[in-house]
């Protein structure tokens, strides 16, 4: 029981980080048709902003803080100097300059800091062991899961409560019909970008907190997850790219226990054929969004 309780923590944690990355690419999707795989960059940055914070001494939390608001200026940076004069291109244009933005990032990190990957020292308490009463854990993942809920939660009263979220709604249903109101585009487009930043840059945290080092590929895998994540739960729908995210880290958490020793190697693949089933039976994702916009 204690090793179910483990994995199935383990499994939480790591689909939160998936969750936050896929709400991340749904939330830009949903308003321009973006597929932003410049999104992983935006993650190696913050956690090169932690790094750095770390550097000059200042404390964690003041750190983290860093790290997280460069990734949201770099997004917005992004949006208005390399998809807004793209805005209105097919969605061939709009992928390759998202790779090409990945890019080019990833490259000036490589060349201007370091290829390797420099480590993060991290408090020696955040390696401790949690006793739960029904099970041991560590405190990363503990963290992990109450970082997620609570930005998830913060998200959704923002784009329930709040006038500048309620835009960005009504922005995902009808974008046209958003300009013709008045409301200003570039304004809720930027904002949209600027959120995806900082779920990014909250997603890196946590991740740099289970590896404990920053290089300039950090952020590949992630994001090429949390993308099977925004499929599998229906590209454009927020609360589909939550369940995908929560779903694919269950499902590797699960393999990864599941399997013999000598299967293991192949964890992946029996991850990706279970998504390719669930895109069989449900081709529009698990929770498809109200408007679809496939391409």
């Amino acid at each position: 029981m204690d090793q179910f309780f483990q994995q199935l923590i383990n499994a939480i944690s790591l689909g939160g980080i998936y969750a936050l990355l896929a709400l991340g690419l749904a939330v830009v999707f949903s308003i321009v048709g973006l597929i932003n795989f410049a999104h992983g960059e935006l993650m190696t940055v913050a956690g090169y902003g932690l790094f750095a914070g770390l550097f000059a001494g200042v404390g964690l939390p003041v750190a983290m803080l860093c790290g997280i608001a460069i990734a949201v200026g770099i997004a917005m940076f992004t949006e208005r100097a390399a998809f807004r004069p793209m805005r209105g291109a097919d969605v061939t244009m709009l992928m390759i300059t998202s790779f090409a933005v990945g890019i080019i990032i990833r490259i000036l990190l490589q060349n201007g800091i370091s290829a390797r990957p420099l480590p993060i020292a991290l408090p020696e308490s955040l390696s401790r062991a949690v006793d739960l009463g029904f099970a041991t854990v560590g405190a990363i993942p503990l963290i992990s899961i109450v970082t997620t809920a609570v930005s998830l939660v913060v998200l959704n009263r923002f784009l329930a409560r709040t006038t500048l979220g309620t835009a960005m709604r009504a922005a995902s249903q009808d974008f046209e019909v958003l300009r013709l109101m008045g409301i200003r585009a570039n304004h809720v487009v930027a904002l949209a970008f600027a959120v995806s930043g900082a779920l990014a840059g909250v997603a890196a945290m946590l991740w740099i907190a289970q590896r404990g080092a920053v290089d300039p590929m950090m952020g590949l895998v992630p994001v090429l997850k949390a993308f099977i994540a925004t499929v599998i739960g229906g590209l454009g729908s927020l609360s589909g790219a939550v369940l995908g995210g929560f779903t694919l880290g269950a499902l590797e958490i699960f393999f990864q226990a599941a399997l013999p020793e000598f299967l293991l190697p192949y964890s992946d693949a029996f991850v990706l054929g279970i998504v390719i089933t669930i895109m069989i039976v449900r081709p529009n994702g698990m929770l498809p969004a109200a408007v679809a916009r496939r391409s």
